[in-house]
């Protein structure tokens, strides 16, 4: 690690006021856009799309739970497949913890991912999360929200992920999805934020950021996420080939 200057106090007081109104800026900055983010046009769900929960078959107005306001996390977690995403994971650590605010600000948050729930849960119950995952294995969910893509659309480079056109091989992407859902019954989908959007909700990130070294990560804007494990899992192996995109 390169070691910074070492000054006076004096010094020290001053180079760090001077940057705080940097970070007054980033704060308006963040503040602004989210009034921005709530102003957006909103795009009205006219399917009747069916989700396998623990409980039973739900569809997307059950999910809401009471509540007008809904937020989707789509965990890559393929039918049948035998890698667990650490990165989705990452994120998914950080959610129980927001969870017990959210449900009393008229917002539910629930987890969706493509495989079946017979899938999901075993892994679930191995991490101790308390949330709500459910499947969206046997609809058109994932697709319509470009979280997921068939062979064809990859191959036609029609797969579209976070409003571009990407050149992928990768049939799950992780994303974060919202929904307002109006007392008539009227569902509509207002925002949806994908690659590093659900960054935001990393906590961990926020103290790593702060901390002198930082996030010691790899890529451009230290976007590598090599790093990362699955939290019952750091010291007990090295980093995987199949690391998640």
């Amino acid at each position: 690690m390169h070691r910074n200057r070492v000054v006076s106090r004096e010094d020290w007081f001053e180079a760090h006021k001077a940057h705080l109104n940097r970070e007054k800026e980033l704060t308006r900055l963040r503040e602004r856009v989210a009034a921005e983010r709530r102003k957006l046009p909103w795009l009205k769900v006219r399917k009747d799309y069916v989700f396998e929960a623990e409980h039973g078959p739900k569809k997307l107005a059950d999910l809401f739970a009471g509540r007008s306001q809904l937020i989707v996390y789509h965990f890559v977690f393929a039918p049948g497949s035998t890698h667990h995403c650490e990165s989705c994971a990452f994120v998914a650590d950080h959610i129980d913890g927001a969870n017990q605010h959210l449900r009393h600000h008229d917002v539910s948050l629930v987890v969706i991912a493509r495989a079946p729930l017979a899938e999901l849960l075993p892994y679930k119950q191995r991490m101790g999360w308390k949330f709500d995952w459910v499947s969206s294995y046997a609809s058109d969910f994932n697709f319509d929200m470009q979280v997921s893509f068939t062979d064809r659309q990859i191959a036609s480079g029609e797969a579209v992920y976070n409003f571009e056109t990407p050149v992928s091989t990768s049939k799950d992407l992780p994303g974060t999805t919202v929904f307002y859902r109006e007392e008539a019954g009227d569902i509509f989908l207002t925002f949806m934020s994908r690659a590093r959007g659900s960054e935001q909700f990393i906590g961990a990130y926020q103290y790593l950021d702060m901390a002198p070294k930082g996030r010691g990560e790899t890529g451009p804007y230290g976007t590598s996420m090599d790093w990362v494990r699955l939290h019952d899992d750091y010291g007990n192996r090295s980093r995987q080939d199949d690391a998640c995109p």
